[in-house]
């Protein structure tokens, strides 16, 4: 399509939304796109439909019908609630829990969800006020509802808000019902098919009892409470990062006999502007430094923290040189693994059924302590939908130890079916009194685990393309990867591929295909090469962006090299990033 025919397009389709029946405010922010000279925020706007994906919905915040607004959001409820209507058609009632983070108009539309779900005669059971993601998930567990309702957008920048939908097992949904879901969604192309009259005998506010629950349950996963007691007075930097972690973690810690947590009370202040950082993302350093200095002036032993919707762990560790570093991703599930299992096996726990979780862009040092210990070790795609559709495959059969993904996020408990950064907080805080009775610090234990089970350095690199033209770079990339694959990465042969768009496992040596075991078909594709080294590179599924994540292994035959073979390591990947030709 020309620019002139896109944009008459889209004016054509923008007009549509000065009709009456969409709220003065909207009207009066579309016209002012179409009035102003510069046509770009309108072709961002209306360009395209905000697509309810997989996950849910994920957008700037805006009028338009590729933004966040009540009407996308109104659509998405709708689909929904006529969706589950026929799905639970022979149930008296169906119910729905819905919870929200602290964003702008998190709270409007998770209000907004649960007038339409009443409207449409579905019990609602609506948290008072913010609270994190994982605890949905629970609340759906633990209320008996059909699905549910987290709006977030997690740790995207302020201007995002998100939709995010769950199943009656607690767990995003996958096929057939997010297919299914979507296909609802989708059959909704006016205003007039959204009932936005609600019927509020039937929404139900609930807090404080399904915290009390949660957290009691929460508790039950401490392996180490002897330690915690010898270590109590710990000093916890903890930082919610202006989010909901604020609701429950200082609660949890306290539970757990923690009694020395230190606030960073500038990110306690719940905040949709999230005003003393770039990015609430507790990968980033940026958004650790307020907390490191912190514990830097208080002495603190290890630092945490959570995203915005506390899901999402962050962790940082003291060095030998007591200089506070940041642990990423996949050290973070490595760390959370090593323990459960160690742990479980010093405590006689194990029965033989045990199993752990990872994605298929984590770590493979993971698989490798599982394997030491003769655990089962699950990979499964990126997202803890995937994780969770594991649990549901075991649940009658097969113990679940803990699943965890590179970006950050764990679940230690089979109670909910997302990663949750409440349990995994008081968790990692346990950890650190369990090493501490070791006469370690968590880097030092870090550096123990890569010296019995081998070193590798994993990191991840995402290339943001907003926008149509963004989105097109982005699919002609990943063909481009597949038509032309590199021979070699880091000066070391590339002997495999995997590809989880055809489910093809190609040995380039022997020229052997394999199909590999997967539920569904993903666009991802991985590379490894005659050293060990593995690269993954796929399209986010919820941001404008194309990601690689690199994982490099080295020989560290002694504790005392561990630095140097970081910067090794760093410089290997370096390289292989050059060969792939990202800057």
């Amino acid at each position: 399509m020309s620019n002139e025919a896109l944009l008459s397009s889209v004016i054509e389709k923008a007009r549509k939304w000065l009709d009456p029946k969409y709220d003065a405010q909207t009207r009066a922010e579309v016209q002012a796109m179409l009035d102003a000279d510069d046509k770009t925020p309108l072709i961002e706007a209306f360009y395209k439909d905000l697509e309810f994906g997989t996950g849910g919905l994920r957008g700037i915040m805006g009028a338009g019908s590729n933004r966040m607004n009540i009407y996308t959001v109104g659509a998405a409820t709708q689909g929904l609630a006529n969706y589950l209507k026929d799905a639970f058609a022979d149930l008296p009632q169906i119910s729905v829990c819905i919870g929200h983070d602290v964003r702008h108009n998190s709270r409007k539309f998770a209000e907004l969800a649960a007038d339409i779900f009443s409207a449409n005669g579905i019990k609602v059971y609506l948290f008072d006020s913010c609270r994190p993601t994982p605890e949905i998930s629970y609340g759906i567990r633990h209320l008996g509802c059909q699905s549910g309702v987290v709006v977030t957008a997690s740790h995207n920048p302020k201007e995002y808000n998100g939709y995010k939908a769950y199943w009656s097992d607690g767990a995003q949904m996958i096929a057939p019902h997010d297919v299914k879901t979507i296909e609802y969604v989708n059959a909704i192309t006016s205003v007039d098919q959204i009932k936005f009259t609600p019927d509020k005998k039937l929404i139900e506010i609930i807090g404080a009892d399904i915290d009390n629950d949660f957290l009691n349950d929460i508790h039950k996963l401490s392996l180490s409470p002897d330690a915690i007691a010898r270590h109590h007075d710990m000093k916890i930097v903890y930082t919610p990062i202006h989010g909901t972690g604020s609701m429950l973690i200082y609660d949890s810690l306290a539970r757990w006999g923690f009694t020395n947590v230190i606030h960073v009370p500038e990110q306690d202040v719940q905040s949709g502007d999230f005003p003393t950082v770039d990015s609430p993302n507790p990968e980033n350093a940026s958004a650790m430094a307020m907390a490191i200095a912190k514990a830097r002036e208080t002495g603190a032993e290890i630092v945490v923290a959570s995203d915005p919707d506390a899901d999402r762990i962050g962790l940082v560790v003291r060095d030998k040189k007591g200089e506070y570093q940041l642990v990423n991703g996949n050290q973070i599930v490595m760390i959370f693994l090593y323990y459960l299992i160690t742990r479980n096996v010093e405590l006689g726990r194990l029965n033989g059924t045990e199993y752990c979780v990872k994605t298929i862009v984590t770590t493979e040092t993971i698989k490798r302590i599982a394997d030491a210990n003769n655990i089962k070790c699950y990979d499964c795609y990126t997202g803890f939908k995937w994780i969770a559709d594991v649990i549901r495959n075991n649940e009658q059969s097969a113990r679940y130890l803990g699943g965890g993904e590179e970006s950050y996020g764990f679940l230690a408990e089979d109670f909910v079916r997302d990663k949750d950064a409440v349990s995994a907080i008081s968790l990692m805080c346990e950890i650190a009194a369990w090493a501490a009775d070791r006469g370690l610090n968590l880097y030092e234990m870090l550096i123990d685990i890569y010296t019995q089970y081998g070193f590798s350095r994993e990191r991840g690199v995402s290339v943001v393309r907003p926008g149509k033209t963004g989105a097109e770079e982005i699919v002609a990339m990943m063909k481009a990867f597949r038509s032309n694959p590199p021979a070699s990465l880091g000066g070391s042969d590339v002997v495999a591929v995997k590809d989880y768009l055809d489910l093809n496992f190609t040995n380039l040596k022997t020229g052997r295909i394999e199909k590999l075991d997967f539920p569904a078909t993903s666009n991802v594709l991985q590379f490894f090469t005659e050293k060990g080294d593995k690269v993954s590179i796929r399209p986010s599924g919820t941001e404008p962006k194309i990601k690689f994540y690199i994982e490099v292994r080295e020989d560290m035959p002694d504790a005392s090299m561990y630095e140097q073979i970081v910067a090794d390591a760093e410089k290997h990947i370096d390289v292989i990033l050059a060969d792939l030709g990202v800057k």
